[in-house]
């Protein structure tokens, strides 16, 4: 399939969706999210594990980086579901299917996938392609950020009820903005329902990575600003917390590789583990 035409997901949303069927083919068992939906969307040629970006050893790191944050966010949205919570929204959303894989045990559930116009009819299709569909508990929210629309707005429009809690999610995207865009989205999303959860992930500077791992990120920098997504945003820990409680949330918590990796990856056969650099922000309001 063609991937360069505005009606089409990011190339970082397919690497993303493909790493995840990945993980479900070649790593050990258990795995951290069963996830082949996502491929099936992409379908792309019989030879996409032979991509560089594909290769099995050397991409290991990013590869469970991507299935633990998509599993500690489904997680935190079942946790909250539990307490009632009955919104969630994907910032950035590409390719998840979180709906596609929980729309029979978390009933109720109000999923907003907020993601750019094109990517949206181009993910609408392949879902009626497919056979699965656009349930009414789905709601593809076309945002259109260059032409300036505002996604609280969309969201809202879209079915929305921002008086009540909601999970909101932003999972690599924060190191593809500036931090002013940054401190916009935290400002509005602090302004929700009481009870609603932001979990952000972002990208520690480089000499807060593993000293063994810089060169690979290092790698991983130069081929983002050759392919013109160029990484912009890296903060301290204490430096995300802070800006989170300045825009007004209430709590503000760090939750870093290492406890990822204790909840997520230990014991495993293979040594699996996510690569130094991306951790967590969870706040609540």
């Amino acid at each position: 399939m063609d991937y360069k035409s505005d009606m089409a997901p990011d190339s970082t949303a397919v690497r993303v969706a493909l790493w995840r069927a990945l993980h479900t083919r070649i790593d050990a068992f258990p795995h951290i999210v069963e996830d082949e939906i996502g491929l099936q969307l992409v379908a792309p040629d019989e030879a996409w594990r032979d991509r560089p970006d594909m290769q099995a050893n050397a991409t290991s790191g990013f590869r469970a980086g991507v299935v633990a944050r998509a599993r500690f966010v489904e997680d935190l949205v079942r946790e909250q579901f539990n307490r009632g919570v009955r919104q969630y929204v994907i910032l950035g959303a590409g390719l998840d299917t979180f709906a596609q894989r929980t729309s029979k045990d978390m009933s109720g559930l109000n999923i907003f996938e907020v993601d750019k116009p094109g990517a949206q009819d181009w993910k609408r299709q392949r879902l009626m392609d497919l056979g699965l569909g656009v349930p009414k508990s789905l709601h593809l929210v076309a945002v259109n950020f260059e032409a300036g629309d505002l996604w609280w707005e969309k969201l809202t429009t879209s079915g929305f009820n921002p008086n009540q809690a909601a999970v909101v999610a932003s999972t690599g995207v924060s190191l593809y903005l500036s931090e002013e865009a940054i401190k916009a989205t935290l400002d509005q999303v602090a302004l929700l329902a009481a009870g609603t959860t932001l979990a952000m992930t972002f990208y520690l500077p480089m000499d807060l990575v593993d000293s063994a791992e810089r060169p690979m990120l290092e790698m991983v920098l130069e081929r983002a600003r050759a392919a013109g997504t160029p990484f912009l945003s890296f903060f301290s820990p204490s430096k995300m917390q802070a800006l989170a409680l300045k825009a007004g949330f209430r709590t503000a918590e760090h939750v870093s590789r290492a406890e990822l990796i204790q909840r997520y990856f230990m014991g495993r056969s293979d040594g699996l583990q996510p690569a130094s650099g991306e951790e967590f922000l969870v706040a609540t309001t």
